[in-house]
């Protein structure tokens, strides 16, 4: 069998483009069972309350719910523990110290099917106080408005 081209969306955090200003995003591989992946395959992953630490030059992905594979039986993991992500020192490193010293969050993005390989978006973010939040919601409101508007414009022309 041949190996897929192209990606193949999972799951997505949209939550995290409302909570945080994304300042930089890297793709991650990700440490996984091999029930986890097939799970994967079935689509069955959440990303809402997932959030990424790091720890000893490590980065770890928690709180990350990947149901578990119904023909898994004894192989099965823990849907909710910690998993380890696949970056470079020097990448973590940096982050790390983005983390301590500026108070930026890393927080997951999308879980994605690369070819074969699982990868997960990962970004570093500021979080948006409530003024912000409002101000985007705003704008993106006004933005649909303009479209519509358009839309109707072009459509009595």
């Amino acid at each position: 069998m041949a190996k897929g081209k192209g990606t193949k969306l999972i799951a997505q955090n949209k939550k995290a483009y409302h909570d945080y200003f994304i300042e930089e995003t890297i793709q991650a591989g990700i440490s996984l069972a091999g029930t986890e992946v097939k799970s994967l395959r079935m689509g069955k992953c959440s990303l809402k309350e997932s959030y990424i630490q790091i720890k000893d030059g490590e980065a770890f992905i928690y709180n990350m719910h990947i149901s578990p594979y119904e023909q898994g039986n004894i192989f099965n993991k823990d849907p909710l523990r910690p998993r380890r992500l696949l970056l470079h020192k020097a990448q973590i490193r940096k982050w790390d110290h983005e983390v301590r010293a500026a108070g930026y969050t890393v927080v997951p993005l999308k879980v994605y099917f690369d070819r074969s390989y699982v990868k997960v978006d990962i970004a570093l973010a500021k979080g948006k106080k409530l003024y912000d939040k409002r101000d985007t919601i705003a704008k993106n409101d006004m933005r649909r408005q303009a479209e519509k508007d358009f839309k109707i414009r072009n459509l009595t022309l």
